[in-house]
């Protein structure tokens, strides 16, 4: 095995390093880099096709991220049990990695290039993306593969005392107000350029607000920008030090030959120039979207018609007369940006388009809509409100394993007015509508606060620019609508700018076009007063901090006056979810009390369920029960809850009281009266039938029966004893209850009767029995005892010249354990005297 090769760093302002190694793993990748922060690690690895891609007019790059599972000890939630399609977090970090990289290869490098990161060691302290990131770009910058230069990646929070944090672990970005990624390359000045920014509120972030949190602003921001500066030098240097540590020991390091590809000749550019100039700029003055590029088709068509015959011999001349219209179109917009100020549909560069927002647009059948509207771009988000058990179990590599809060963003080929195939959320819609939830997210109420599971989805109806944003303001109109009560309404605007001839223009509310033929997209989304998400990509070295500064600010106008067209749909969230939303109340119960509210086999909580109607959930974390309850009416819920707590706070009742209770169990020895919510008693057998003897409870009571019962006793373990209110209600006759005499037991019953009166047995023999005292506990348990026999409790003899009859309590005791213990398995079949078990009588 090679000898490692390794550097380490530190991060300043933490006890943390940083440590890149190389020459161990997978030597046969071009360049193959493990970096690694706390006890968590990243291989990545970087390689090349040796030939360009045919046909191909963009860099084929791609990134690929391995979440393996045994890096955080664990084996795949999966049916499978081992690793499928790439999580969502994996995607996401995947495109924070392409973003940076990208723009750091030679415009004319066509060859398929792949970067793999496989995650070795998660230690649930310190996210793996940043470590990817900074591996991606010392593996690149080992490989030989034409890259310009490294690249680095710094996460910094933003703390509740106004301080920034660099390479946040999980635990401090929680306790942070705001979290952003900034990555950036070295310029010749040595200044840092910012490539690229991903940044977004936490989930407290108001709550932070709210108790005195300094709130993060555009200058806030700006001051992020600035400070990561330092510890994406520190890393790049480190980077370097890297590969001079190789050449040293394997010598200069060889950039790749590659294949130039070129989309076309200058020849071809210079003649499209001549033929269509004048043409195109009359095509991208055209202000709608669909007739602009009908147009721009139709004098591309004319022109390839037009100029092709005069490059006959050459390969492809069509495909290059194609791309070089495009670059002609994209010259000409940025010309009449940058030196008229005026944009492709005419507006100024500050100018937002014509704004709509409509609350509840699908009525009662959602539980709450939004349809948001900004010049051609058009979206509809949906709210669905649900129980706590409907979040989503995350099976990733992160702490998160569940998520309450869901937005999904669908972006179908009709809304470009094209056909197309649908197969699934591509790669871009899993970004657009994790940008859009991160925006949204910061103003979520808290679970305790608001105890509903939440998914939003964005169905883009028109698309001509700035989806993710049109995604977040309707998503915000639909949430409002739905009764959920965010903190305040939350607007989004996509900024875009041009750089040319030394001058930089930012652009407010871009189309389509102007963020394809710009140099920046930059989105940004908040409240009045705070950020809560931003998404930075350049396609240039980077952008000076007073030209970022300026542009926050513009996009603050921006945001403020969509706010307003927002506020006059609905000004805030609705005072109650709607009429077909689930009523949901949570509240806690001690976790020793969860076995009651469940009851055996469920018998408990399925009970409440089928009687109110209402749908119960309970879980615990360890240290705390919580109860869920929903249904769509109200008074539904408030009983479901009513019952719950009855059983986790019974109330006990009082010797001598009257209880109207229902018979919930029936046994040899009586029957189990429901007196209280939670609390059963015992009415002995011998309490019922009157004066007369009962073979079986079931002679004078059913299970389900109401009976008026009277609490006699409650013992120091709780057990109650009761007797018959009204006796007639159980058996018994107002002779009975008089004293006098009905027609009595049967004879059989009669003749043990005399026999008892007398005393012995027809051998001289006297047998006593004596009653055993019944009750229950008062958490409705079934530990009893009784008397299987006469009424009174006297001895009982066997009449002269018969077998003498035992008396076995194994039925009475099975019957106890059953009904504490349950099912206690099958029965051993024995006969005689042996250590088997007896039943009955012999």
């Amino acid at each position: 095995m090679a000898e490692a090769i390794s550097v380490t760093g530190p991060i300043a302002g933490t006890d943390k390093t940083i440590t890149f190694e190389t020459g161990v793993l997978a030597g046969l990748a071009n360049g193959a880099v493990t970096s690694r922060i706390g006890d968590t690690q990243v291989l990545v690895t970087a390689t090349a096709s040796s030939r360009p891609r045919d046909g191909a007019s963009f860099f084929p790059l791609t990134v690929d991220i391995e979440e393996r599972m045994y890096a955080v000890g664990r084996i795949p939630g999966s049916f499978f049990r081992r690793e499928g399609r790439a999580s969502d977090d994996a995607i996401l970090v995947c495109r924070l990695i392409d973003r940076p990289l990208r723009p750091n290869f030679p415009g004319d490098y066509r060859h398929d290039t792949h970067i793999v990161g496989t995650i070795l060691g998660a230690d649930h302290v310190n996210p793996y993306d940043l470590v990817a990131l900074n591996g991606a770009s010392a593996a690149l910058w080992l490989s030989g593969i034409p890259f310009e230069c490294p690249i680095a990646g710094v996460r910094i929070a933003y703390s509740t005392d106004g301080e920034w944090i660099p390479f946040a672990t999980h635990e401090e970005s929680d306790a942070a107000t705001f979290e952003m990624v900034v990555a950036g390359r070295q310029l010749d000045s040595g200044d840092i350029a910012v490539m690229m920014v991903e940044a977004g509120g936490t989930e407290k972030a108001f709550e932070y607000y709210a108790e005195g949190a300094p709130k993060v602003t555009e200058d806030v921001l700006a001051s992020g920008l600035e400070a990561s500066k330092q510890w994406i030098d520190d890393i790049i240097e480190l980077q370097k030090s890297l590969r001079r540590l190789v050449e040293e020991q394997s010598g200069p390091i060889t950039v790749m030959e590659y294949t130039s590809s070129k989309d076309y000749s200058d020849e071809v550019l210079d003649r499209v120039r001549e033929v269509a100039a004048d043409r195109m700029r009359e095509v991208m003055a055209i202000a709608d979207k669909a007739e602009r590029e009908a147009a721009q088709s139709e004098t591309s068509n004319a022109v390839i018609d037009e100029v092709a015959a005069e490059f006959a011999d050459l390969d492809g001349a069509k495909d290059q007369i194609r791309e070089a219209v495009r670059s002609l179109s994209k010259e000409i917009v940025r010309e009449r940006i940058v030196a008229d100020g005026f944009r492709i549909d005419g507006r100024a560069t500050d100018e937002v388009r014509p704004l709509s927002s409509v609350a509840g647009y699908l009525g009662r059948t959602a539980h709450g809509s939004g349809l948001f509207q900004r010049g051609e771009t058009q979206v509809l988000n949906v709210t669905t409100l649900a129980m706590s058990r409907m979040e989503q179990i995350v099976d990733t590599l992160n702490p998160q394993d569940r998520r309450r809060f869901m937005h999904h963003y669908n972006f179908p080929p009709f809304s470009t007015g094209e056909a197309g195939f649908m197969r699934g959320p591509k790669r871009r819609e899993i970004g657009h509508g994790a940008l859009a939830e991160r925006a949204i997210f910061p103003v979520i109420p808290s679970k305790e606060a608001f105890p509903y599971a939440i998914r939003l989805v964005s169905d883009v109806l028109t698309s001509n620019g700035s989806t993710s944003m049109g995604s977040v303001c309707a998503s915000s109109l639909s949430l409002m609508d739905a009764g959920v009560p965010i903190v305040d309404h939350v607007a989004g605007v996509a900024m875009g700018l041009v750089y040319a001839d030394g001058k930089y223009v930012t652009l407010t509310d871009i189309l389509g076009a102007e963020d394809a033929f710009g140099d920046m997209d930059f989105k940004v989304a908040g409240t009045e007063d705070a950020i809560t998400a931003l998404q930075l990509d350049t396609k240039i070295e980077g952008i000076p901090a007073e030209v970022l500064a300026q542009a926050l600010q513009q996009a603050r106008q921006a945001r403020l006056q969509i706010l307003e067209v927002m506020r006059a749909a609905i000004a805030e969230p609705r005072p109650d979810v709607g009429e077909t939303a689930p009523k949901i109340t949570s509240f806690e119960i001690p976790i020793d009390k969860i076995a009651e509210v469940i009851g055996p086999r469920g018998k408990v909580i399925n009970s409440i369920q089928e009687e109110t109607g209402a749908d119960i959930n309970v879980d615990d974390d360890g240290t705390v029960g919580t109860v869920s309850i929903g249904a769509t009416d109200r008074e539904v819920v408030a009983e479901a809850e009513r019952q719950i707590r009855l059983i986790v706070n019974p109330p006990t009742p009082d010797v001598g009281a009257t209880y109207e209770g229902r018979v919930v169990n029936i046994t040899k020895f009586g029957a189990f009266v429901n007196v209280l919510p939670g609390t059963d008693g015992l009415l002995h057998i011998s309490k019922l039938g009157g004066r007369r003897r009962l073979n079986s409870v079931e002679e004078v009571l059913e299970l389900g029966d109401v009976v008026s019962v009277i609490v006699e006793e409650i013992d120091p373990n709780g057990k109650i004893s009761l007797s018959p209110a009204d006796p007639t209600q159980v058996g018994g006759s107002e002779g009975d209850a008089d004293g006098a005499e009905d027609d009595g037991p049967p004879r059989r019953d009669r003749d043990r009767g005399r026999d008892r009166d007398r005393g012995s047995s027809g051998n001289g023999t006297r047998r006593s029995r004596t009653p055993v005292a019944a009750a229950v506990p008062a958490g409705g348990g079934a530990d009893a005892s009784a008397a299987d026999g006469d009424d009174e409790g006297g001895a009982v003899s066997a009449p002269s010249g018969t077998a003498r009859e035992d008396v076995s309590f194994g039925e009475h005791f099975e019957q106890i354990a059953k009904d504490v213990y349950g099912d206690l398995g099958p029965e051993l079949e024995q006969s005689g005297r042996g250590s088997g078990r007896r039943r009955g009588r012999r």
